[in-house]
């Protein structure tokens, strides 16, 4: 709009409006604050290089995903790698009852998911078998009445992820899961295929 097209309705109200320099270039930028009803937030990110830079801001758009993923659905599993040992050992029971050989395919598939946990403990320089062992046993002797068992990652002396308050979205964890076996299940429609042409060719 023209200048003179302005009032005081479209206009909005700060409590202080300053210029800031930063940086060994004396960069400037303009800061806005104490602003009314306002709605937006912005995040400034600095680093010593664009690496640095570029994690930071992916750090944090993961953690806004989290939020909205609570705020659209406010279900949680319990984390640290408890969730798939618990799905895992279900798994197993089911696959006991099964008499065909997609028995073997769900014990894989348990094999699968407990790889996860296992890869979370290596990553935090724990033996990862025995992790994933020590969590595994700790569920199957409650019978399934403590699924919040899982990795000690922060090395905090316990097991138990509803004490050390870790947990992780169900929508993630779900969409985590399902993503996963789907790309496998395609992966081996393709392996079928060609597994087939070259029998044809032979």
């Amino acid at each position: 709009p023209r200048f003179e097209d302005l009032t005081a309705e479209k206009l909005g109200t700060a409590g202080l409006v300053k210029e800031v320099d930063f940086g060994t270039t004396k960069e400037h930028m303009t800061v806005i604050e104490d602003c009314a009803n306002t709605k937006a937030v912005t995040v400034f990110v600095r680093g010593g290089n664009q690496m640095i830079v570029d994690e930071a801001k992916r750090s944090l758009h993961d953690a806004m995903c989290v939020c909205r993923n609570l705020v659209r659905d406010p279900r949680v599993v319990y984390g640290g790698g408890s969730a798939e040992v618990a799905c895992a050992l279900s798994v197993r029971q089911q696959a006991n009852k099964v008499k065909s050989l997609e028995q073997y395919a769900m014990e894989g598939f348990a094999a699968a998911l407990e790889s996860i946990p296992q890869a979370l403990a290596e990553n935090a320089g724990l033996p990862g078998l025995d992790s994933v062992s020590e969590a595994r046993s700790q569920q199957a002797e409650a019978t399934g009445k403590k699924p919040y068992m899982g990795i000690d990652c922060l090395g905090r002396g316990t097991t138990d992820m509803r004490e050390q308050k870790v947990f992780d979205t169900y929508v993630g964890k779900r969409a985590q899961l399902l993503l996963t076996t789907q790309l496998v299940r395609m992966i081996l429609k393709i392996d079928d295929v060609i597994v087939e042409g070259q029998d044809t060719e032979e």
